[in-house]
């Protein structure tokens, strides 16, 4: 069966109580959480919930039990919904021993429980996510963040930028990378054998000719035609605004969007709570939720798993493709 390592997150947020919830479920993969033991029997206690978790032997063939714990201490103790620094290069060495197993082959994917970006900075540790993390520590030279649900994929030409920052970042170069990685994706890993995904412009209208800017005359466009003279299914640049109708998406596998919340409030729309968020281009497996780390949620027994579940039924099945 599979085994799937999952990080639980930043401690004092919701992660823990999801790991938790969802180690009571019938899963279609063994997993071996990665936290704080510690941390887990408290939130255990605080959410009224019976659970044991043997230790993980290192050994997947030898797993212990079909969810196991690989215990990471914590630097100090965390309380729900109260943010400490000191843990933060704790939880990134959660994901350091996650990828790291997936690269020797004792994992066949990972899940992650959402950080918290700004107490990781506030620690004094550069981060902007767990994409841009885990493609700096696998030497990824490009990846690309992909959305799933709702009968939709939305992937991302850029990430987590500030938006005056989109525009110099969006070149023909990095663009027709993203598409490669995207389309080669999705027939790999998805099993799409000719996929076809649509482009958004940038600009409102996409750029109405040039009239509303130029990015898509001198970029988005060249890159696309490029592709499409290679074979590859595209269309675009489309508008934004009416991109995302039924009618025009049934035919197509995936869109690209230009930036952040140009495509994915759409699709938090449509499946909130169901979404996974998938790393694409890594040399392993990797998803994650599609929402944050919920503070004010932690230890109230308020949080619903069905993302997390989401995310593990979708890393097990992209793992059981990849290794067939």
């Amino acid at each position: 069966m599979t085994l799937l390592a999952v990080t639980c997150g930043e401690p004092a947020g919701i992660g823990p109580d999801l790991c938790l919830l969802v180690a009571r479920r019938r899963l279609p993969a063994r997993l071996v959480l990665l936290a704080d033991r510690s941390l887990l029997e408290a939130r255990a206690r605080q959410l009224h919930l019976s659970i044991k978790l043997p230790d993980f032997s290192g050994d997947p063939r030898r797993p212990g039990g079909r969810v196991t714990l690989w215990h990471h201490p914590l630097a100090v103790p965390a309380r729900p919904g109260i943010l400490d620094p000191a843990n933060s290069a704790a939880l990134l060495a959660t994901l350091d021993a996650a990828a790291q197993g997936c690269r020797q082959g004792i994992f066949d994917g990972m899940v992650t429980a959402p950080l918290h970006k700004g107490v990781i900075n506030d620690a004094g540790i550069p981060f902007t996510g767990h994409t841009e993390y885990l493609a700096a520590r696998t030497a990824t030279p490009r990846v690309v963040m992909m959305l799933v649900g709702g009968r939709l994929r939305v992937a991302l030409a850029t990430t987590h930028l500030p938006l005056k920052g989109v525009v110099a970042a969006i070149t023909r170069d990095s663009l027709a990378a993203t598409l490669e990685i995207l389309l080669r994706e999705l027939r790999l890993r998805f099993g799409i054998a000719d996929p076809g995904v649509l482009v958004a412009g940038l600009n409102p209208h996409a750029g109405e000719g040039g009239h509303l800017g130029r990015e898509e005359e001198e970029i988005i466009r060249p890159v696309v035609q490029g592709l499409q003279r290679q074979g590859h299914r595209l269309r675009g640049p489309l508008p934004a605004d009416t991109l995302f109708q039924p009618g025009l998406l049934r035919d197509w596998d995936a869109v690209l969007a230009m930036y952040h919340d140009q495509g994915l409030p759409v699709l938090k729309y449509a499946s909130f709570g169901k979404g996974v968020n998938v790393t694409l281009g890594l040399p392993f497996v990797r998803t994650s939720v599609d929402h944050g780390t919920a503070l004010d949620l932690a230890g109230t027994g308020q949080a619903e798993a069905g993302s997390l579940l989401a995310a593990i039924r979708l890393a097990a099945q992209l793992a059981r493709r990849a290794s067939s």
